[in-house]
């Protein structure tokens, strides 16, 4: 994975950006020696987004499936709890 100094990254932007369109590569960007972003191909950020995706739906159905077991508040009962 190539490093860019986020001082240089104006310099280099467009041959930064070549770099990971045509040729896929992934670059971090770094702020005194330490990673503080990542240019990636888009295809990497759609990856990311579907599992991301996935894991919520995973976390979604294994709260609903609580829900069900345990049972929930009502809303009434919930905002007496908050003090509403």
């Amino acid at each position: 994975m190539n490093r860019v100094a986020a001082s240089r990254i104006r310099e280099e932007i467009s041959d930064t950006l070549n770099r990971v369109s045509y040729r896929r590569e992934r670059v971090v960007i770094e702020r005194y020696g330490k990673p503080i972003a990542a240019v990636v191909p888009i295809e990497d950020l759609e990856l990311l987004e579907r599992l991301e995706d996935r894991l919520d739906i995973e976390e979604a159905k294994a709260a609903l499936a609580e829900a069900a077991e345990t049972g929930t508040t009502p809303w009434e009962e919930f905002k007496a709890e908050l003090g509403l």
